[in-house]
Formats: C-alpha cells, structure tokens, sequence
C-alpha cells in the first residue's frame, strides 16, 4: 500500500504541534477567511481522532464507495450536473449556494494545501476518506443550514466537532466564540453554538453518507433522511444582529483578551 509522506509547499518540515496550534488560532481569528489556518490545527491536534474516524468508516455500509466511486470532488466541482438537478434538490441548494457566496470546491482544496504539512504518513484510502470531509464542508453548510457568517462557522465546527471528534475545533469555537461574544454583546452566541453541539449528536453519522445518492434528493427529503434538525436558535440569533448590521468579526481585539 502506498505511504503518502510528503513536504507540501506551506510545511515548516515538521508536523505541527500544540503551539503552532494556538499560533494558528490567533492567526484565524486575525483573519477569519485564512481557512489553511484550519488544517494547521486540525492536523497538530487530530491523530487521534482522525484514526478513530477512520476505523469507524471502515465498518460502516458505504465504506466500498471509496473504491467503487470517484472522488466526491468530482461531483462537487460538475457545475453542469449540479445545475441540472432538480431545482430544491440538496445539489441545486449547494450549487447556488457556491455561486452566492463567490466560493468552489477546489478553494477548501488550496487552503488544505496550505496549512497542512503533508509529513504524516497516511495511506491512500486514509487520505481520500479525510479528503472527503474536507471536501464536504461546503456541502454540510447547506445541509445543516448554517451559513458563511463567524457564528455560522463556529455552528458547524460544533456538528464537526460531534462527527469527527478533533479537539482542534473545540479549541477554534473556544476562542472564536469567545471573540464574537466581546464584539458583539447581549446575543445568545454560546447557546447556538451548543445547539450546533446538540445537532451533531443527533444527526446520522455525514461522513458515511454517499452523497453521490443524496445530492439529486429534495434537500428537506435529505435533512430527514440524515436526521437534520433546524437551527433555530442559530436563526433568531442572526435576525436578531442585523439590526447592528450583522455580526461583527473583524474588529480586532488584543491578543490577551
């Protein structure tokens, strides 16, 4: 079985560890759109949990899709097949939604590239299931509901956090949310972040799914199907800053607060 252990172009050659973690966090909280942020933390904290992800696929029913199908990029990044699905269909929901918000599959790609070493050896079939999710992110964001915006981001780190268990993303909704809260005062940011919590508790296991099967499903056939609840509080939350004009990220806070 081929060894992926490679020094891709944004490795400092070595693999990351807890401080380059925390130096990450600070650098994603500067700049909430440098997602290769991301993968440095999530690789430094997430052997573990990524070798317990990967067992559980294995015994799962879907695990022979990664043989037997290609992969998920290529449906994700077929605009054309995409857009001929059935309008109110999870994949034309997904679809408009990369169109909306100016974004494609392939940037999560770049961003990958980016912030992880590549210096851990990984086998194939290993790669390709994590490269899924990865992949899927976009995707999970039309699925739960959760949208673009900081909380919305940290609202689907929590549903990650319960499907995947890298404590990396506790550790970027910890100062994340604790970022958002000092901008932005007197909303309920904790709650709807343990809603997120809650939802992926309760929700089928989205690593596993063939999405392949799913995308063409009317997108409410989907959330039942995969036991989606509605982000309720996360809504009222986002309804309830647009009278301050959304919620506010940017503004720059010192590094000991």
């Amino acid at each position: 079985m081929f060894i992926v252990a490679v020094n891709s172009p944004g490795s400092a050659g070595k693999v990351p560890g807890l401080f380059d973690a925390f130096v990450a966090v600070k650098r994603l909280i500067a700049d909430k759109e440098d997602t290769s942020q991301v993968f440095t933390i999530l690789e430094a904290l997430g052997k573990r949990s990524s070798e317990k992800s990967w067992k559980k696929f294995k015994k799962h029913p879907n695990y022979s899709m990664l043989r037997e199908q290609p992969p998920l990029m290529n449906f994700l990044c077929d605009k054309k097949w995409l857009s001929s699905l059935p309008e109110g269909s999870l994949g034309r929901h997904y679809y408009e939604f990369l169109q909306r918000e100016n974004i494609s599959a392939e940037g999560l790609v770049e961003a990958s590239e980016k912030g992880f070493s590549g210096l851990r050896p990984l086998a194939d079939e290993t790669v390709e299931f994590h490269q899924r999710q990865r992949d899927a992110h976009d995707l999970w964001h039309v699925l739960t509901g959760y949208g673009r915006d900081a909380l919305g981001e940290l609202c689907l780190l929590a549903v990650t956090y319960r499907l995947l268990g890298n404590p990396g993303l506790l550790l970027i909704i910890l100062f994340g949310g604790r970022h958002i809260k000092k901008l932005n005062p007197g909303f309920k940011f904790w709650s709807a972040i343990g809603e997120g919590f809650r939802h992926g508790r309760q929700m089928s296991w989205l690593p596993g799914v063939d999405w392949k099967e799913v995308l063409p499903r009317p997108i409410d056939e989907a959330r039942s199907m995969l036991n989606i609840q509605t982000p309720a509080i996360y809504q009222d939350v986002v309804e309830s800053t647009l009278k301050q004009g959304g919620i506010h990220f940017d503004e720059q806070l010192s590094a000991a607060e």
